[in-house]
């Protein structure tokens, strides 16, 4: 009764609730919801542009539609690169399942050691990690079968190469993400590439499709290239041009094969070369195009050139005699020697016997800006017109500079460095009555039309000399080949080891022939190139000369060249030594 009477005397029980007090917490919970309303409108109806882009940014995604990258082909349609569909893996590393077992497996199908994998998902807080790219669909189909929670895929296109390591430098590669990294591939990247697609999708965290929305844009597939490159004749090259450097022991070698009428690059290969599709551990020297890259002293591969210039000025002719002497020639204290005393010499004859000697009595006739001219010319010190990455322009100075003991040696080949592409292009100015022509790494069925350097007279006359350069009594007899008639010289030179030569004992060597053929009407020119031979031969008519006649008779059959010669070895004699 008394705890009664307390409640209900309790002032703040006995005092009165001011209406306006109710009233205001009335008004204030309406006002509330009205706030709520108009904020719920704004948001729905007058600003929803900006939420529905935040919304977009959480849940939506393009999806890329890859195109299928084009091919690339050789001059009869075989194909070189093509594209295959492979599957990426990957991972929410948060979501994924950690069962070891499952995850062995997955390691051993994608063969990566199982701590790599484990690597890969190590940061719990990433929701996206690569696991690998280009698995071949197969493989991928086994890993998702394994059921692995967290495991997801995607379509992409891998790249593969058929004919391997002999047309790797020709075609390179391209990278992960489909874009050529080196050769064709890089080249002729934007043709071959196409344009991607696209698709406009809602996704949910784990990465699934709910709805498409938005319009699908399709893929526009790569073109494909046509190459003038024959696989065949690539191919040969490639086998021959690996077992001389196996043979003689050497650093490396070039071959490049040209096409006279066209101006095609039928084939260009080097080694040691690489495989296009497992590209593992591998070195710049495999990596490397040296056919086109590399630049070197030329040596006696010059001397046609020299040769014909004082035919082409009149100061000499094939007969014109020149006193060698005992092949020993001192010019401003320099002393050029030649390899042999070849006493008195025709003009013919300083080309058979490869005379240092006797070419440089011929160009000390000349004005340093005549040789520097036709030098030019014959595209030395210009970076071939080919589209193709990494060609080299050489070096050819100025002729203003020249001494006349640079006159002399550049006579012969050093002094001035050239590429072995470059060296295949010029001879074609012996090989096309007088004419350099462009060449192109395209399928070309037109006439190629040549720039002037010499009258039809003076190359023929050379094309005569480099046959007897070729045949007995010559520097290159190994260079013959049964069936056709060739014609060509043999280079040797010293490789510089700092700001010289190196001494006697640790000299190194390159050796290459270049030459035509059949004689009368060439049809290729061929250029051959053997890097630090180091089996005891070492001489271009030893070492290349044997490459070129293998090269030259298989590609002439494939072309359905006739023979123009009896179908007997020409090979009569030993092949003199090349004059350093």
């Amino acid at each position: 009764m008394s705890r009664s009477v307390a409640y209900t005397s309790s002032p703040l029980l006995a005092s009165r609730t001011p209406m306006w007090r109710s009233k205001f917490i009335v008004a204030a919970i309406g006002l509330g919801f009205v706030g709520l309303a108009a904020r719920a409108a704004y948001i729905q109806v007058i600003a929803n542009d900006f939420f529905q882009k935040q919304g977009e940014v959480r849940f939506a995604r393009t999806l890329a539609l890859p195109s299928n990258r084009g091919r690339i082909l050789d001059r009869n349609g075989l194909i070189l690169a093509s594209s295959i569909p492979a599957r990426a893996l990957w991972a929410i590393p948060e979501d994924v399942d950690r069962d070891p077992v499952k995850l062995q497996k997955m390691a051993r199908l994608l063969d990566m050691p199982l701590a790599d994998l484990n690597k890969r998902m190590e940061d719990e807080d990433k929701t996206f990690v690569w696991i690998k790219r280009q698995v071949d669909e197969p493989i991928a189909q086994e890993v998702m079968a394994l059921g692995i929670k967290g495991i997801y895929q995607r379509k992409e296109y891998k790249r593969q190469y058929p004919e391997g390591e002999a047309s790797a430098h020709v075609v390179g590669f391209t990278n992960v993400e489909d874009k050529g990294q080196e050769g064709i591939e890089l080249a002729f990247n934007d043709d071959l590439a196409g344009r991607n697609g696209s698709r406009r999708v809602i996704k949910d965290r784990l990465g699934r499709v709910v709805e498409a929305v938005g319009e699908t844009v399709p893929p526009a597939d790569g073109k494909d290239i046509q190459l003038s490159i024959d696989s065949k004749v690539q191919f040969f090259a490639y086998q021959k041009l690996r077992a001389a450097v196996l043979q003689h022991k050497a650093k490396a070698g070039s071959v490049v094969v040209l096409d006279v009428v066209t101006g095609e690059v039928l084939a260009l290969t080097n080694y040691p070369s690489f495989s296009p599709s497992d590209r593992q551990n591998l070195s710049g020297g495999q990596l490397r195009n040296r056919a086109l890259t590399d630049t070197f002293e030329p040596g006696s591969v010059m001397k046609p050139f020299t040769i014909g210039l004082g035919l082409e000025t009149g100061r000499v002719t094939p007969q014109s005699l020149i006193d060698t002497g005992n092949g020993r020639l001192t010019i401003n204290g320099a002393t050029i020697s030649d390899s042999h005393a070849n006493g008195v010499l025709t003009v013919e004859g300083v080309i058979q016997k490869s005379s240092n000697v006797g070419t440089t009595k011929i160009a000390m006739q000349m004005q340093a800006s005549e040789m520097w001219e036709l030098f030019s010319n014959a595209g030395f010190g210009q970076k071939p017109q080919v589209r193709f990455p990494g060609a080299v322009s050489g070096r050819l100075r100025p002729y203003k500079t020249w001494r006349p003991i640079e006159q002399a040696t550049m006579s012969y080949g050093y002094g001035l460095s050239a590429s072995l592409f470059q060296m295949a292009r010029s001879y074609t100015v012996f090989a096309d009555d007088g004419q350099i022509i462009p060449v192109t790494l395209l399928k070309n069925t037109e006439h190629a039309v040549g720039v002037p350097v010499f009258s039809p007279r003076t190359a023929g006359q050379v094309r005569a000399m480099l046959q007897m350069a070729a045949g007995p009594g010559g520097t290159g007899q190994k260079a013959q080949t049964i069936g056709y008639s060739v014609g060509g010289k043999s280079g040797t030179a010293y490789k510089q080891i700092g700001k010289g030569y190196g001494s006697a004992g640790n000299r190194k060597y390159r050796g290459w022939f270049v030459g035509l053929a059949p004689i009368d009407k060439p049809r290729i020119v061929v250029a051959v190139m053997i890097d630090e031979p180091t089996a005891g031969q070492y001489y271009g008519g030893a070492v290349a000369a044997p490459v070129f006649s293998e090269v030259v008779q298989q590609t002439l059959r494939m072309m359905g060249v006739q023979p123009d010669m009896a179908v007997k070895p020409q090979i009569v004699a030993k092949a003199e030594e090349e004059s350093l």
